[in-house]
Parts: structure tokens; sequence; C-alpha cells
């Protein structure tokens, strides 16, 4: 599957709630692997910025993205952050316009 749409995004939590969030997050990631026509979603706590997690996203169209922001998944994960004191919330997209480029 060709991917067109790339996202970047962050969420920040308070260091001391990490532990708590993850396992809400595992559950959000799981079934947007299994259900939302991703190619990938990955995610990860910076190791040098505790609190911090990053996620990297790959779609083989916007409306897939679309359908991911709208998935009944979403709402649960949403009312979790909430809940864990989610702070910063910033996420981009982007469309490709070339082939992949190994480097």
């Amino acid at each position: 599957m060709k991917v067109k749409v790339v996202v970047f995004g962050i969420l920040r939590f308070p260091a001391e709630n990490i532990e708590l969030v993850l396992p809400h997050l595992k559950s959000f990631v799981d079934a947007t692997r299994e259900k939302d026509n991703c190619i990938a979603y990955d995610v990860a706590e910076d190791p040098f910025d505790k609190g911090l997690i990053r996620f990297t996203e790959l779609w083989p169209d916007r409306e897939s993205l679309q359908s991911h922001l709208n998935a009944d998944h979403v709402i649960p994960w949403r009312d979790s952050a909430k809940k864990y004191g989610l702070m910063e919330r910033k996420f981009s997209s982007y469309d490709l316009s070339s082939d992949e480029i190994p480097v």
C-alpha cells in the first residue's frame, strides 16, 4: 500500500501519570492498527523527556485518516487522556507528493 499522508504529533502528560496513561494508549493504538486502515501507527515515549509521547502515522489517503479521527475507539482514548492530565497536543499532517526515497 502506498503512503500518501504522514502525520507527526506529540502528547504531553505529567511525568508522574505516564504509567497510568500507557495501558489506555496501548488499547487505542492496538485498535487503530487493527481497524483504521493505517499503514503504520508508531508511538513512543521520548526517553529524554518523561511524559512526552511521540506519534508517527502513515496513511494511504486523507479519507482513511479522517475515518480514524472519527472512529469509535478515539473517544475513550481522549477521555482517558484528559483524565490523566493531558497538557499539550500537537499534530500535523502532510500530503506526500513523491515516492519513497531511502536514505
